[in-house]
């Protein structure tokens, strides 16, 4: 048996207090994690795979290609590592021992296509004998996996967020590629499924906010519409730019439209603040090192 840990190859730590580890997992890849302090706990934004084979047209991780899923080892490493690096600082979630409160799985990766791995990985998190985490301070960002998402709710009942970004069908399939195998019906009806008897349990709908595409008040006329019924939290979520991407930001004003469209249907709505991307470890920049199966890198830079 070997034990170790990631290679750690960078840290980057932003003006904001956001840190980013670059880790080296094996000769050919490596991946990023970050830390994301606040006044009531820290999260770790965790990575499930080198790079993404999903191909979401706005999110850097995906642009990189695939080369393979992290084992258990490799995805409980980060938190490890995390959370000793950070507690031999001295740093400390307050009305916590640990410094790591909360763990996202919405790093590098989609979770739901590497769930046994994943799902090991979490009962690992919230095992007494390890981190003693609650499901609650748990969350997995998926795009929509639909059969997977009926096994987690038996196997590891976690905080779900939903990659959206889209309220049609015919937008999605352009940003979110694997919407063509689950439309947005069959995605609704998981979700639905998903909080069935769990009254007090939100499903977050991530929806990132891309000028002059899913930003106007048609868009958001239409989420009200498509989220009816749903126990929903809505995430507006500012885009992040990586190079070679054509997408631009949607502006503040047109966020906050967007936002009080939303909010006065009733829909809870909050737009996230952007950290650490002046070290691109914001939302849907993080990169990495991928020796790229699908050689999508590639065919962006000659497209």
């Amino acid at each position: 048996a070997c034990v170790s840990l990631p290679e750690v190859h960078k840290i980057q730590i932003s003006s904001d207090g956001t840190r980013k580890w670059l880790l080296q997992v094996d000769s050919d890849n490596s991946i990023e994690m970050v830390f994301i302090p606040e006044d009531d706990r820290g999260t770790l934004c965790v990575s499930s795979q080198i790079g993404c084979a999903l191909d979401c047209r706005f999110c850097a991780t995906a642009q990189q290609g695939f080369n393979r899923n992290l084992t258990v080892a490799e995805i409980i490493g980060q938190l490890w590592l995390a959370e000793h690096t950070l507690r031999a600082e001295g740093y400390q979630t307050p009305n916590r021992s640990q410094a790591i409160s909360n763990v996202v799985m919405m790093g590098m990766g989609e979770p739901l296509t590497n769930f046994n791995n994943v799902v090991k990985a979490m009962h690992i998190m919230m095992d007494d004998f390890s981190y003693g985490l609650s499901w609650r301070r748990i969350t997995l960002s998926t795009a929509g996996i639909v059969p997977a998402l009926a096994r987690l709710r038996e196997q590891c009942p976690v905080n779900i967020a939903i990659s959206l970004h889209a309220p049609t069908d015919a937008l999605r399939d352009q940003l979110v590629p694997i919407n063509k195998k689950y439309p947005l019906s069959e995605l609704l009806a998981a979700c639905r499924a998903y909080a069935k008897g769990k009254p007090s349990r939100h499903i977050t709908f991530e929806y990132v906010m891309l000028k002059d595409v899913n930003d106007s008040p048609v868009h958001a006329s239409a989420l009200v519409k498509l989220l009816g019924g749903i126990p929903a939290k809505i995430n507006l979520i500012p885009f992040n730019p990586f190079p070679y991407t054509h997408y631009q930001r949607t502006t503040p004003e047109a966020i906050d439209r967007f936002r009080d469209i939303l909010i006065q249907a009733r829909l809870m709505t909050v737009t996230r603040k952007t950290r650490g991307d002046d070290i691109e470890a914001a939302c849907g920049q993080l990169a990495g090192k991928v020796c790229d199966r699908t050689h999508r890198q590639h065919n962006l830079m000659i497209n």
